[in-house]
């Protein structure tokens, strides 16, 4: 699909490398806000989710630190002129950009996020419509596409497994930014057990802009690439209790929005840097970890303070009000009162939506009828295949670098590259 995208109009670049996460973005995985995504629900709507990182542009061939323009924006934010790019690129995104004509008569292209998402989602419709019109058999089918804000979310139906993929539009560097290099001196958990151009091989800028931002031109820095390396250096035993976690404050502060999962995934970061590492290494430790996650949290509330992980000085919950967090913090005394009871309300959701999947696929292999992309051929024997490849995939590579590389000159050939090994 993203290699005829990429054919509609030449935008996208030629050879492009796809950053796949699993999780979609409501699971946290990467810094946007959630305020407006449809609500999907495991179980109900798919189950299985993931977040794909597609650049639009791409600026690679630069090894000292990035200088972004920030001084319009807040911090963790910038905006993105075009200047930076040669005037092919200029003259084909030209019209997803916001102009600023100075006093001298020159002209400034901002490359502007809103803009690029309506682009996005405007080319992959054009592309479903013509694929539905040629259906082949083993395609996968079309549940659902729809824009969410910046995000283009699209529901496969694969077999019997439905599959949200949260298609993210971004603008990919190679190095590290300016902005972030005094973190690049502290001490961190990670040190000697990654190596430091692992750790900064790049970044994204996501289509998200800050609260007293310009929508049209505010770009958000994203270190998701950093973060699946630094994944790596957490104990199984963690990033069970963030697990736990996540899977409490999802349901339970979820209105009004304040708390993602992204700013627990920053607080986990952050007591790795603080705490031992022979404390962290405990395997039967997880109940100590989820308290003290909970911990940290209703510290960063009441105080109304949670440093980005990569660039500290920037505050993710300085836009909240006072009453807000109290709220929040409230909700959070409760949980802390009684923390195995939320959790088993936590677990019973899962199991729900659990069994909530078998009962569709149940009903799926029962009933014959033919998908609009399918030639009815093999409905009573759903292929399965692609999604429990790249569900493998995932599972067998925990906390390694997964992208896709697709040629737009063959899209029936993609492949997959986990950190340095191609299959």
């Amino acid at each position: 699909m993203l290699g005829m995208v990429q054919k509609l109009d030449q935008k996208l670049p030629v050879a492009n490398e796809y950053l796949l996460l699993s999780g979609g973005v409501r699971e946290g995985v990467v810094d946007i806000d959630l305020d407006e995504l449809n609500v999907y629900a495991r179980g109900t709507d798919y189950d299985m989710d993931f977040t794909l990182l597609v650049p639009a542009l791409k600026l690679h061939d630069r090894n000292q630190p990035v200088t972004l323009d920030m001084r319009h924006s807040a911090l963790c934010h910038s905006w993105l002129s075009l200047r930076l790019f040669d005037e092919g690129t200029i003259s084909k995104w030209k019209d997803c950009c916001t102009i600023v004509d100075h006093i001298n008569g020159a002209t400034n292209y901002f490359f502007s996020p809103t803009k690029v998402a309506d682009w996005f989602y405007d080319s992959i419709s054009i592309v479903l419509s013509e694929i539905q019109k040629k259906p082949q058999r083993g395609m996968p089918k079309v549940e659902k596409v729809e824009k969410n804000g910046t995000i283009i979310s699209i529901i496969l139906g694969v077999g019997s497994s439905r599959m949200l993929y949260d298609i993210v539009p971004v603008v990919s560097f190679k190095g590290w930014p300016a902005v972030a290099q005094s973190w690049l001196m502290e001490n961190h958990f990670w040190d000697g057990k990654i190596t430091e151009e692992e750790v900064i091989s790049g970044f994204y800028l996501v289509p998200a802009c800050s609260y007293k931002g310009k929508k049209d031109n505010e770009w958000r820095l994203s270190f998701a690439r950093s973060e699946v390396q630094l994944k790596k250096c957490i104990s199984s035993s963690l990033m069970q209790a963030y697990q736990a976690c996540k899977a409490i404050i999802i349901k339970l502060l979820s209105r009004p929005k304040a708390i993602s999962p992204y700013h627990l995934r920053s607080m986990m970061l952050w007591a790795c840097d603080r705490l031992p590492a022979s404390y962290l290494a405990q395997e039967d430790y997880a109940a100590h970890f989820l308290l003290g996650l909970i911990d940290d949290l209703q510290h960063c509330l009441v105080n109304k303070m949670c440093p980005n992980y990569f660039i500290p000085q920037c505050n993710m919950l300085e836009h909240l009000s006072e009453e807000t967090v109290m709220l929040h913090a409230r909700k959070l005394s409760s949980v802390r009162s009684d923390p195995a009871e939320h959790l088993r309300t936590a677990i019973e959701h899962v199991k729900a939506a659990n069994r909530l999947t078998l009962e569709l696929q149940r009903r799926g292999s029962t009933t014959s009828i033919p998908s609009p992309q399918s030639d009815g051929g093999d409905t009573n024997q759903p292929d399965d295949r692609l999604a429990k490849k790249l569900q493998q995939l995932v599972t067998e590579n925990p906390g390694k670098s997964i992208s896709v590389f697709i040629n737009p000159d063959d899209v029936t050939r993609p492949h997959f590259r986990i950190d340095d090994k191609f299959f």
